[in-house]
């Protein structure tokens, strides 16, 4: 089993930036590829960014990509996503997901991953 808690989600202002952590607790975050998900208020649950397990390849969601940046340490399972001139709809949950690799270096369906985190509420107020 796989645990993970995500931090660091809060409120800003439209253009500020916000690290979101995942840490991981039951098994090495160096068998996963590990992935961000997000989900708005009356929206479904949206890819993010994901990264491999070796952490040399990661994926990006075109509404993301140049603002958002991930990154893991295996050594202290931990996964980061640092999010940059933040806009008001990145307002969601975001989840910290984990992938038992199967051949798939960065999946982004939520049906490749195996655990799930709580969430973390991020806001961006205009």
């Amino acid at each position: 089993q796989v645990q993970l808690v995500e931090s660091g989600g809060g409120l800003v202002q439209a253009g500020g930036s916000l690290r979101l952590s995942c840490a991981a607790s039951g098994r090495t975050l160096s068998r996963y590829a590990m992935g961000w998900f997000r989900q708005a208020p009356g929206k479904e649950r949206e890819f993010v960014a994901v990264i491999s397990w070796s952490g040399g390849s990661t994926y990006y969601a075109d509404s993301v990509k140049g603002r958002v940046t991930i990154s893991r340490d295996n050594a202290e399972n931990t996964v980061y996503l640092q999010m940059n001139s933040l806009k008001p709809e990145d307002t969601a949950v975001y989840y910290c997901a984990a992938s038992y690799f199967g051949g798939v270096s960065v999946p982004s369906r939520q049906s490749s991953y195996d655990y799930w985190g709580q969430g973390t509420q991020v806001t961006v107020s205009s």
